[in-house]
């Protein structure tokens, strides 16, 4: 048993707990093949190289004419005979003679004695004979053999989460299954006695669970295998049993409630007994009371209870998390300095990310105003933000006017 958190201590920084769990994790490394149509979202877990140069042929990189710029006449126009068709699928099947041009459209594969396209917009095709511009230009709109992509070359290193881009690429290059990482096996439930799924009548002193329903959302990922558990009372025995039958089936745990200081609070008093805690309680608003810990082989996520700060506390710490056991390279979240609209409070302490709505002025500038009340309960307000107002441990408040740091809900890089 450890437990590395001591209540005398200060409160660990958000940064000092993305640096416990980093040091703390081992990504998985057991792989699987899959079909490329079913691989988007999975992390890859070998390089794909090509087996052909892309583009294959060359081709037109528009519809117009394919000519020899042997046949252009410097600074004067000039005449060509029209040898035929090549078309997108069927290319020209002769051989292009001097004093010839052949019809060409956009991908078609360009003839060999060839090494100029010009545009159909610049020519005057009269029956057979097409008049050319005294400003022709030699050897223009080709797209070389291996342009994009030579053969042996390195298609997508891994380890990378596939983009639709990417299964594009991979096409592009006959490719029909890769390597990727297996998926994470991940539960997740509730706690509280207070807590009732929706579709019941509601009773009083009883609230529905939205916790659960949030986290499937967010957890909807290719590369996670998700088991929603349910509701589990504050049973202290049954909690415990939850958690040790849960951590031998799967990778990751994830519970919200329970986890701060109540009589009926157990999550820490529970992973104490049967694992391992590695921190509880960051110096983080909405989310403060956050375990992160282990369980045999199983890593254990305890957020609060309050709605909001589960998203966030999801958001900073765990996908994060998830990301790095999937194998998935690190993400920074994208952030950037606005002029916030209106005045803010905080106390210093913790870092407090507030829900916010931006916007942008016809200058380029960004701006940004409360989204509305920012209690932890308050969910009508994250669903109305679009980021979150990032407010810095030391921050004191901000006043109408001044520059804040934003963190887009939808961007990342």
């Amino acid at each position: 048993m450890i437990d590395a958190c001591s209540e005398s201590k200060p409160l660990l920084s958000i940064d000092d707990a993305l640096d416990r769990i980093n040091a703390a994790i081992s990504p998985v490394n057991s792989t699987e093949k899959t079909a490329l149509k079913n691989a988007l979202g999975r992390v890859l877990a070998e390089p794909v190289y090509s087996p052909i140069n892309i583009p294959h042929d060359r081709n037109a990189a528009m519809d117009g004419y394919a000519f020899a710029s042997r046949d252009i006449a410097d600074g004067q126009t000039f005449t060509l005979t029209l040898a035929g068709v090549s078309w997108a699928g069927r290319p020209f099947q002769g051989r292009l003679q001097p004093g010839q041009c052949v019809r060409i459209f956009t991908g078609a594969v360009v003839p060999e004695q060839a090494d100029s396209v010009i545009m159909q917009e610049h020519v005057q095709a009269q029956g057979q004979t097409i008049h050319f511009p005294a400003d022709t230009r030699k050897q223009q709109n080709i797209r070389k053999i291996g342009e994009d992509v030579k053969q042996g070359a390195c298609l997508i290193a891994e380890p990378k989460k596939l983009t639709a881009v990417d299964l594009g690429l991979l096409a592009s290059a006959g490719i029909d299954q890769v390597a990727v990482k297996r998926q994470l096996k991940i539960a997740y439930f509730s706690t509280g006695d207070e807590l009732i799924s929706i579709g019941r009548p509601l009773e009083s002193g009883k609230i529905y669970d939205s916790n659960r329903t949030m986290l499937g959302g967010l957890l909807a990922d290719p590369s996670y295998s998700v088991v929603d558990l349910g509701v589990i009372p504050d049973n202290k025995q049954l909690l415990e049993d939850s958690f040790i039958k849960a951590s031998k089936i799967y990778d990751a745990i994830i519970t919200t409630g329970g986890a701060s200081v109540g009589e009926a609070d157990y999550v820490k008093e529970i992973l104490q007994s049967c694992g391992e805690v590695n921190f509880w309680k960051i110096a983080i608003k909405p989310g403060k009371p956050l375990a992160f810990g282990r369980i045999g082989q199983c890593y254990f996520f305890g957020l609060p209870g309050n709605p909001v700060a589960v998203v966030v506390t999801f958001q900073q710490i765990v996908a994060p998390a998830l990301r790095q056991l999937s194998g998935a390279p690190s993400l920074k979240p994208l952030r950037f300095a606005a002029t916030c609209t209106c005045a803010l409070k905080k106390s210093p302490g913790r870092q407090e990310y507030q829900r916010g709505i931006l916007s942008q002025d016809e200058h380029g500038e960004f701006f940004v105003v409360s989204a509305g009340q920012q209690g932890s309960h308050i969910l009508s307000s994250m669903s109305q933000s679009d980021c979150y107002i990032v407010l810095p441990e030391e921050c004191k408040g901000v006043q109408a006017g001044d520059k804040v740091t934003v963190e887009p809900f939808s961007l990342s890089i």
